[in-house]
Order: structure tokens, then sequence, then C-alpha cells
């Protein structure tokens, strides 16, 4: 009886032992790129299909290529305002099925590379309206917009391609700043908020809040899309976390960066409570630590270097275009994310061509299978 109650229980350990190693199989499934559902979905229904492109759509707005990580970008979007999720998904989809029309190419249009420029425009089309929520005027200029992103990145990929750099978001910059110089605060159709100077002082008196700083942190990471709820920033940052780990902590601290750097400068509180001095570090220090670099110590530090420079730059352009009502967007994350990309020297070592791009970690695993081949050949070699 003894022995059998023995065997029983190794039974139960090996059942065990096996359901953890099934559990974590399917969760490893579901991080990084998941270039295995691509393969699935090549013979289903192009409904089916748009809908992962346009998941896709949803993460490269942060970096990420993960379509259940869009999902929670995008129920996140609908906890913090449905209609600024509304608005999101059409400007989404309204950029996806153009660049299908147009013949863009397929790899590109599956990977969401056409969608997130129109998302981008289209939710802050919405953040800046005043006419409010629910204002359905506004969905035809979210539609133009959005196309017109297509149109933008095209061109300029093919151009930036000589030097190996991506389009990125400059197509979404280039767009929503003519629409709001060809609307204007008093458009009788289209009215939109000026936007405000960060480095103006606030008034003699005011105290700064430690707790009001510190959750400002992970809302910079929502502002990367225009969202400023403390709960659904957090699901953004999960969704981030669940394609890479890697990439997520370098939000945070690209974000806490922006944070330091605004404090730096004596920028006005509100700026430092929402996010909103957050969210262009935060992109810098995403775009060198792991994405476009392979992570290093010294890629790391370049990652931190990065984000400095972009929530100075961002100050900077803040200052210069809200002096006219203008934001400035991710310019400032953008034009110095390309300039790291342009840097010669030695950590051209760590740069990770455009087309091979994936998530951190298989970037990382990737360089060490690469150098532990190259060691292993050479030792053959040597006489």
């Amino acid at each position: 009886m003894w022995i059998e109650t023995k065997s029983e229980v190794v039974e139960a350990s090996r059942s065990h032992a096996s359901f953890s190693r099934c559990l974590l199989k399917t969760l490893l499934l579901c991080t990084g790129d998941m270039e295995h559902l691509d393969k699935y979905m090549q013979d289903k229904l192009f409904v089916l299909q748009l809908g992962v492109w346009g998941l896709r759509g949803v993460t490269r707005v942060i970096l990420a290529n993960n379509p259940l990580s869009g999902a929670l970008i995008l129920a996140a979007l609908y906890w913090a305002s449905p209609w600024q999720c509304l608005l999101g998904t059409l400007g989404l989809l309204a950029s996806t099925l153009t660049a299908v029309i147009m013949g863009q190419d397929s790899n590109e249009v599956a990977a969401g590379l056409h969608g997130f420029n129109g998302m981008l425009v289209s939710l802050l089309m919405g953040v800046f309206s005043a006419a409010g929520d629910w204002y359905w005027w506004l969905l035809l200029p979210v539609c133009l917009g959005s196309a017109t992103c297509v149109i933008l990145f095209s061109g300029l990929t093919s151009w930036l391609d000589r030097w190996d750099l991506p389009a990125a978001v400059f197509p979404f910059n280039i767009v929503i700043i003519l629409y709001l110089l060809c609307t204007g605060p008093h458009n009788p159709y289209f009215p939109h908020h000026a936007a405000t100077l960060p480095g103006a002082l606030e008034p003699n008196g005011t105290e700064l809040i430690a707790l009001e700083v510190i959750r400002g942190i992970p809302l910079g990471v929502g502002q990367i899309f225009a969202c400023g709820s403390l709960g659904p920033s957090f699901l953004i940052l999960g969704a981030v976390l669940l394609y890479s780990p890697l990439l997520a902590v370098h939000a945070l601290l690209g974000s806490a960066v922006g944070a330091l750097a605004g404090l730096s400068v004596a920028v006005r509180h509100e700026s430092l409570y929402s996010g909103l001095l957050g969210f262009n570090g935060a992109l810098g220090c995403m775009a060198v630590g792991g994405l476009f670099f392979t992570f290093s110590w010294r890629t790391h530090l370049f990652a931190i270097a990065s984000a400095f420079l972009s929530a100075y730059a961002d100050i900077a352009l803040s200052n210069l275009m809200g002096t006219v009502g203008l934001p400035a967007c991710s310019w400032a994350a953008t034009l110095v994310s390309t300039l790291m990309l342009l840097l010669s020297g030695s950590l051209t070592a760590y740069r990770i061509p455009i087309g091979q791009v994936k998530a951190p970690e298989h970037n990382l695993r990737s360089r060490n299978q690469w150098e532990a081949g190259n060691t292993a050949e050479r030792e053959s070699t040597d006489v």
C-alpha cells in the first residue's frame, strides 16, 4: 500500500511538472513578435488578417510588435475614453486599408507599419479638439489624415532606406501639425485647444508634490497614446511587458529621466504630474535600449543619454512651438533617435539593421549565438 501511494505521488508530481512546462510554453508563445501567428493566419479570411495587422499597428506606436499587446492597449484606451478608442481604431483601419488599396508592400502591411501613424494622428485630433467627445464631424479629418500618413510613410521610407533609417513617426508629426495649422483654435467646424508652454514657471508659493511626480512616471508611458489616466497607463505598460520585459524597463526608465529633466529646468508642475514630460524620454530610451541596438551596458548608458536628450529637446521644442499654440508632439524623440542611428564609432557594432529589428530579447539572443559561432570558428582555424 505504501508503494502504491509513493507511485501515485511520483505520478502526480510528474503530471504537475508537465502541466507547468505546458503552461510556460503557452505563455512564451504569447510573448515577443509572435511570428507563428502570421503563418497560421496566411490562409484565413481577410477580415481576420486585417484584425491581426491592426493589432500589430497598435503596438507599433510604442515600438512593440505583438497582437495580444495590441488588444491590451485597445482595452486600456477604451477604459480611459471610449471616444478616443473609437478615433484611434478608425484611424488605424483607415491607414491600413489605404495601404492595401495603394498596393503597399504586403509584409509591411502585415507588420502594422502602415497603421500606427494613422492611429496617432486620430488620437491627437481627438485630444486637441475643442468640440468635445462624440463630435462626429471629426471623423472626416481623422480618415483623411490617417490616409495621408500612408503616402508620407511610403515616400519617406524610400528616401530614408539609403541610410537604413526608419520613417518612424515622421508622418504623424507632419500631418498633425499641418492639421492644427489649417484649422486653428477658432475654426467653426474643427476648433482645437492651443498648446501650453511646459517651460513656463509656476506662480510663487506652489510646492512640488513628490507623490504626484512619481505618479507621473507611469503616466509618461500612457501619454505615448495620449492617455492621462493611471490605470490604463499601467495596462499599457503591462502590454509592453508582455512583448518584452527589457523594453518595459526602458520605458519606465526613460519616463523617469524625462521627469528628472523637467525638474532640472523648473517646468510647470502640471507637465510633471500629467506625464507629458516623460513620453519622449520613454520613446528615446526604448529605441536605443535594445530595439535598434543590441542590449549591453554600453547601449544601456547610451539609452539613458538618449532619454535625457529627448526630454530636453521636447522642452525646448514645446516652448518654441507653444508660442504659436502648437504642440511639439513626438518630434524630440523622433529626431534624437534618428540622430543616434546615424552616429559612428564603436556603438555601430551594436546597431541592428532596420529589416531585422525584433524584440530586444530576440536581438540579444541572436547576437550571442552569432558571437558564439564566430568564436568557435576562430578556435577551429587556430593552428
